[in-house]
């Protein structure tokens, strides 16, 4: 899991998106970002985009605040919002900051981090993060986000950044 240092998670590799040449991405590793500019950018950003699945298939979209503590992005919601329903039908999803040109996107997994089975202590430091950012404690439900594939950049094609994760 990735830690709060800004260093890369282990075992994540890092390279340059794939995509069409005429995009012009370099194919060399200089410029590319450094995981703290993934962590820095996830801890300040005060909403993301989340995109869930519907259940007839249909994406789902929504501006969400989150935080990124223990080295993981964590966001949460009401039980009876749609795609808080969503991810516990089917946890893939993908978090975007809301810039199109200082980008972060996460594609990955959501954990929830249930009460009966997720480590008090870690539950404490998550509300304690949604506190100090947004002046309240968040509670339950909340969900940790795993990634498999990060990408990012600031100055596109010259920065573009992917990062892939075990089975991305």
């Amino acid at each position: 899991m990735p830690d709060d240092s800004g260093d890369p998670p282990t075992g994540a590799r890092r390279d340059r998106p794939e995509t069409e040449r005429s995009y012009g991405i370099p194919s060399d590793a200089a410029g590319l970002l450094p995981w703290s500019f993934v962590a820095e950018t996830l801890a300040s950003e005060r909403t993301v985009w989340l995109s869930t699945t519907l259940p007839d298939g249909r994406p789902h979209a929504r501006p969400v605040w989150g935080v990124w503590t223990d080295g993981t992005f964590h966001c949460g919601g009401g039980d009876r919002t749609r795609w808080v329903r969503n991810l516990r039908s089917n946890p893939n999803l993908t978090v975007h900051t809301e810039s199109g040109t200082s980008v972060v996107i996460l594609e990955g997994t959501a954990t929830e981090l249930a009460p009966e089975t997720a480590a008090p202590e870690r539950l404490d430091r998550v509300d304690s993060a949604y506190e100090e950012k947004y002046g309240i404690e968040h509670g339950t439900p909340v969900f940790a986000v795993g990634p498999r594939v990060v990408l990012a950049w600031t100055d596109f094609p010259t920065d573009a950044t992917r990062w892939r994760f075990e089975g991305g």
